[in-house]
């Protein structure tokens, strides 16, 4: 295992990024400026330069992420200062989470991702919708902003951490670009195009996306990422501002990676590689049972993550007379999709599985693939629960309108933001026998001592009894968002002083049922079988009401004092909330629909800090923090409710270097949280949170020569706790990422990008909080190396 002590490299990364001394070019310095003096235009309530905002903003351009050569959009997101992306989900289902606030569960609960200055979806945690499985990066995308801290809690509705926001290419430059990507190690072919610019003198536009097909880093046994994305926008621009239509169609397979079996330490068991295989396989394709309305209804396994979205935008934004300015955002969404994976609910030996099944003397064959008929005899086996979910509708309306009055130095906004944000989904769940092997597993049957089939062709059952058959489910609530805010700021000589309010109200409106137990001839023989006797179903004659609401207010307060045009301090106060959504329903909502005022809403206080720092050739940013959140969480892997609070301090540290050639980006943040109250599980009180690492790190080195450029990105984490019992902890560990082009011609560039230079083994998280005492966990762990190449063409 390759592992830097996190510490150390912080240090040094640090280090090396103000250590030269060299004559730096007037163009290096240039452009180093010119990043400093960057409008932010993410999370504030006017635009305003780096070194004048009291907040933490960063932005990563699109070429920034090319370096770092990620193998999804969450990957992408560790390269952000405060950002802990665990990012081992495939192309979505990550969880995220911002410098010092947790993830209790899967998803980005406290922060907002968003495409443009609105949501991807109004809550980043949907059980099974995450947002960022609705989002894909590529070249339309200009850069990625982020702001992290309290500010973001008065700017936006449920994003008390932090926004994540994608800024598309408006044609503002007449180009275009064309890349293919084929994978030398692994199956993956992509197709990037972009291309903008100007149809007349005051109209603009760009047009991109891709298109991709393969296996990806992992071996499914089958083509698991199919599909791509579209996207347009086209301005008209006027004296005094601009109007700008845009659309998106995203139509994407991948697989979606959950915890796999491996040994405690991340090594590999026999026959399956933890970095380079899944659960996944050619003989597991299908699944059978009862729909949403009690149908009879199958399942593909090849669908894995897969969103369809269908969106129209309209942006407008214009200076008006007397010192006014109106802004507007409007997005109408329609999105469906589904979440189907295979989740080890188990992994032990095969006889006591057998006989937890169908009783002593119980009998194991191999149900398909090359062994078909023949006795299974591997002392190990996988008691697997098919995640099979139908996002049938996530369709979205948001709206934000902003008025800006400015009088002198002093500017006053206010603003009113409105969402609609359906949350209609199905779990449709089944569970099988499945062997530990990497390499296309095949199903397995199981006998009782009598030859009675207790399975077919490796399902055991319709439902989940191993978790009570707690996971048939059918929900449909509709969740409406009203939020006035408004913001001031004002300057005296160099120092700037902003406040904002925001009151966030909303109601939950819908319906939610749970699953029912019985007896249906799946396959139509005439005869009920062993599995055909209980059957779960959805109780679609006995729905329970979703019906209540919430309301909170959220407040920020920030000075920042310019002490020289290279140094700043700033400090700010904040307090904001965001409303939990789906993952109160089946056991958080009363009979009546209603929903305790503690549970509705999971508040947080943050305090910051900081400093921005200018040299000659540097650009340093230092924050420190401290934030109190509150949660209320559900997790279906264990199905357990979370109520706590937590306390987080810490430091951020982010810093820009340019000297001559080279170009060094470098990030550091520690984190000290506990968890300080426990209303469900007290034993818990004073542990280190879940995956919270003291130390995340990144560093980016680029070399520009003549004719290309060469580079290496270092993306590190040290070690963490995989539950809040605080026993089984993970490694620290560094990823170690390559790239070098060469330009074949001035349009015609060539590139090896390696993802994982060093195969390094890095888990995330795992389901064990203990090492069980066959040393088997079930887990997820960054992908094994993988080596792609590239050619794009640029016009």
């Amino acid at each position: 295992m390759t592992t830097i002590k996190p510490t150390v490299f912080a240090l040094s990364a640090l280090t090396l990024a103000m250590s030269f001394n060299g004559q730096t070019q007037e163009q290096a310095t240039k452009k180093t400026q010119d990043e400093f003096e960057k409008i932010i235009v993410t999370g504030v309530p006017k635009r305003t330069t780096v070194m004048e905002s009291s907040v933490s903003v960063s932005s990563v351009s699109i070429e920034q992420v090319t370096i770092a050569t990620p193998r999804s959009t969450a990957e992408a997101f560790r390269l952000i200062p405060g950002v802990r992306s665990e990012s081992t989900g495939g192309e979505g289902n990550a969880n995220i989470a911002v410098r010092g606030l947790p993830v209790a569960s899967g998803g980005a609960k406290f922060l907002q991702l968003q495409e443009d200055g609105l949501p991807v979806l109004q809550f980043g945690d949907i059980a099974f919708g995450n947002a960022d499985i609705f989002m894909r990066l590529d070249n339309t995308v200009q850069s990625i902003e982020s702001i992290r801290g309290g500010s973001a809690s008065t700017v936006a509705s449920d994003a008390p951490g932090g926004i994540i926001n994608f800024i598309s290419k408006t044609g503002e430059s007449e180009s275009g670009s064309v890349a293919f990507l084929a994978g030398l190690d692994y199956d993956e072919t992509r197709t990037d195009f972009e291309y903008g610019g100007y149809l007349s003198d005051s109209v603009r536009f760009h047009l991109g996306g891709f298109i991709r097909q393969g296996e990806g880093p992992r071996d499914t046994g089958y083509t698991s990422n199919r599909g791509g994305q579209i996207k347009a926008n086209l301005t008209k621009e006027f004296e005094k501002g601009y109007v700008r239509v845009y659309i998106k169609h995203l139509n994407d397979k991948s697989t979606g990676y959950l915890p796999m079996p491996m040994h405690s330490d991340g090594s590999s068991l026999l026959g399956f590689d933890s970095q380079k295989d899944t659960p996944h396989s050619a003989f597991f394709l299908q699944t059978v049972g009862l729909g949403q309305n009690n149908e009879i209804r199958q399942g593909d396994m090849r669908d894995g993550m897969h969103p369809v979205v269908d969106s129209i935008g309209f942006e407008s934004r214009f200076d008006l007379d007397n010192n006014w300015t109106v802004e507007n955002r409007l997005r109408k969404s329609d999105v469906s999709g589904t979440f189907m994976s295979p989740f080890p609910a188990e992994v032990a030996s095969s006889a006591s599985i057998a006989q937890s099944i169908a009783g002593n003397g119980a009998t194991l064959v191999y149900a398909n693939g090359p062994s078909i008929g023949q006795a299974f005899n591997s002392d190990l086996l996988m008691r697997v629960h098919t995640f099979d979910v139908k996002m049938n509708d996530f369709g979205s309306l948001m709206n934000d309108l902003k008025l800006t009055k400015t009088i002198g130095d002093t500017s006053f906004t206010f603003g009113y933001f409105l969402s609609n944000q359906s949350i209609d989904m199905s779990w449709l769940w089944n569970s099988y026998l499945l062997e530990v092997k990497g390499d296309n597993a095949a199903l397995i049957d199981v006998f009782a001592a009598d030859g009675t089939a207790y399975s077919e062709n490796g399902l055991y059952a319709y439902g989940t009894p191993y978790w009570g058959n707690c996971c048939q489910r059918n929900y449909n609530v509709d969740y409406d968002t009203k939020a006035p805010y408004f913001a001031v700021s004002t300057k005296f000589d160099n120092i700037t002083v902003d406040a904002s309010v925001r009151h966030d109200s909303g109601e939950a409106k819908g319906y939610y049922a749970g699953a029912t137990i019985g007896s249906v001839d799946i396959n139509n023989d005439g005869v009920i079988s062993k599995p055909e006797e209980a059957v779960a179903g959805i109780e679609t004659a006995n729905v329970s009401p979703v019906n209540y609401d919430w309301s909170y207010t959220s407040y920020s307060v920030g000075g920042n004092y310019q002490i020289t045009p290279d140094q700043a301090v700033f400090a700010r106060y904040s307090k904001g909330a965001r409303a939990n959504a789906d993952r109160l329903l089946f056991g958080k909502v009363r009979t009546d629909g209603s929903v305790a005022k503690e549970d509705a809403i999971d508040e947080v206080t943050q305090t910051e800090l900081g400093i921005k720092q200018r040299l000659e050739n540097l650009r340093l940013f230092a924050t420190a923090f401290f934030a109190k959140t509150e949660e209320q969480n559900f997790e279906a892997t264990t199905q357990k409710f979370f109520d706590r609070q937590y306390d987080a301090k810490g430091i951020e540290l982010e810093a820009q270097y340019f000297v001559g050639s080279f170009d060094l980006r470098g990030s550091m943040t520690w984190t000290d949280a506990e968890i300080s109250k426990d209303a469900l599980t007290p034993e818990v009180v004073g542990n280190t949170p879940r995956r919270q690492a003291d130390f995340i790190y990144s560093l980016m080195a680029r070399y520009n020569y003549d004719s290309g450029a060469a580079g290496l990105t270092l993306i590190g984490t040290s070690g963490a706790y995989a539950q809040d019992s605080n026993d089984l902890k993970f490694d620290g560990y560094t990823q170690v990422n390559g790239f070098v082009s060469y330009d074949l011609s001035t349009a015609l560039n060539l590139s090896l990008n390696v993802n994982n230079l060093f195969n390094t083994i890095g888990i995330t998280e795992a389901e064990e909080g203990s090492i069980p005492s066959n040393d088997i966990i079930r887990a997820r762990t960054i992908n094994g190396r993988t080596t792609s190449l590239t050619l794009k063409y640029v016009f």
